[in-house]
């Protein structure tokens, strides 16, 4: 790769890692199912205008915009309400590519390697260690609904490669279009109007700021320029890239929300993200030998898909429903695909968030929040 082109890994890395310590900023502001659908409404418009027509069947866009869109992101987004660390929750989100191992097994017949087993094992060595450092700081059930996302993130990985989209970019923008409205039912439901009401009368340039960042910066423009990367380069030279969001995840966090880092963090990291890798990196070399752009079994977007994530949480942000929350928030990191993610498909390679999400942060403890 050319040195502006790994530049431009990084930096799409750094903004899906980013992406987290936004959406807990955003969380301030806003409910997180209303949140969360106000990110999918800001990035399906008015990109889906200049996109073009879907170019897969709706069938594919309306299961993965469900799965990814309100179970993933919405379970994210509670998460972090709940007071799942941002940190944290960027590099527990990695787990969903043992999750998209398993069920690409079960629902594709997919076989993972030994080596690759070895590397699952390694990982899920890693979210037991997170697991007990969490239970020492922070809620479990939090926690558990993370791992459940990364779960629904898999399921998603699984679609998107059955989808096949030859566009991730577009894949994603018409994505974007299907969790607007459940997502807005259940934020009435759950939040109810008053809170929601609240919150955007009391809208100002920070929050405003963050869903314009996590809809068109990590969404649009992350998922743009990885997509453009992969039409470029073979899938096993740019997917590593996606195993550094975790490290941007738990570095933003630690610099702008105060999140500490514990000796245990760190080990979980080491553990989850080298195990994720030794996963990848095994997979992909069979496809080492594809055309550069082409989709492999080790980049998602290229060959076959694009995926992203983030979360749905319950706390009262600024000018809204009051409601006690702590935590920080999760992101969206795309996931390996033809165009997209980091985060790491079992199957394919590393995919994240607009979500990514996408996907390691360090964690602080839970902080209290209402708003008036």
């Amino acid at each position: 790769m050319r040195p502006a082109h790994i530049a431009l890994a990084v930096l799409v890395a750094a903004v899906w890692g980013v992406n987290f310590t936004v959406i807990e900023i955003g969380l301030d502001h806003f409910p997180p199912l209303l949140f969360s659908a106000l990110r999918f409404l800001a990035a399906a418009l008015p990109a889906v205008f200049f996109v073009g027509r879907p170019k897969v069947a709706w069938k594919w866009i309306v299961a993965v915009g469900l799965v990814l869109g309100v179970a993933k992101f919405g379970l994210l987004f509670i998460a972090m309400d709940a007071g799942m660390p941002a940190g944290l929750s960027s590099l527990v989100l990695q787990i969903q590519a043992v999750f998209t191992a398993v069920i690409a097994f079960a629902a594709l017949g997919e076989r993972p390697s030994g080596v690759r087993v070895l590397g699952m094992a390694v990982a899920l060595a890693g979210i037991g260690v997170a697991a007990v450092d969490e239970g020492t700081s922070g809620p479990l059930g939090a926690f558990a609904l993370c791992v459940a996302a990364a779960a629904c993130w898999g399921a998603s990985n699984v679609l998107t490669r059955k989808a096949a989209p030859p566009d991730a970019l577009n894949f994603m923008v018409w994505v974007s279009t299907v969790p607007v409205l459940p997502l807005l039912a259940l934020s009435l439901l759950t939040e109810g109007p008053t809170r929601d009401y609240d919150a955007l009368r009391a809208l100002d340039w920070q929050g405003a700021g963050t869903v314009v960042y996590v809809a068109w910066v990590t969404t649009v423009f992350g998922f743009g320029a990885w997509g453009w990367l992969l039409h470029r380069h073979p899938a096993s030279t740019v997917a590593p890239f996606s195993l550094l969001v975790p490290v941007f995840g738990m570095s933003s966090a630690a610099l702008f929300l105060g999140e500490s880092v514990t000796a245990l963090r760190w080990c979980a990291a080491a553990l989850l993200v080298g195990g994720v890798g030794l996963a990848s990196v095994t997979a992909r070399r069979g496809a080492a030998g594809a055309a550069p752009g082409v989709g492999t079994d080790a980049a998602p977007e290229a060959g076959a898909r694009g995926r992203a994530g983030s979360g749905v949480g319950s706390r009262g942000g600024a000018g809204s429903g009051a409601g006690p929350r702590g935590g920080a928030g999760a992101g969206t990191g795309p996931a390996a695909s033809p165009v997209p993610c980091p985060g790491a498909d079992a199957v394919a390679g590393p995919a994240a968030d607009p979500a990514s999400c996408p996907a390691a942060d360090v964690v602080a403890g839970p902080r209290g929040r209402s708003s008036g």
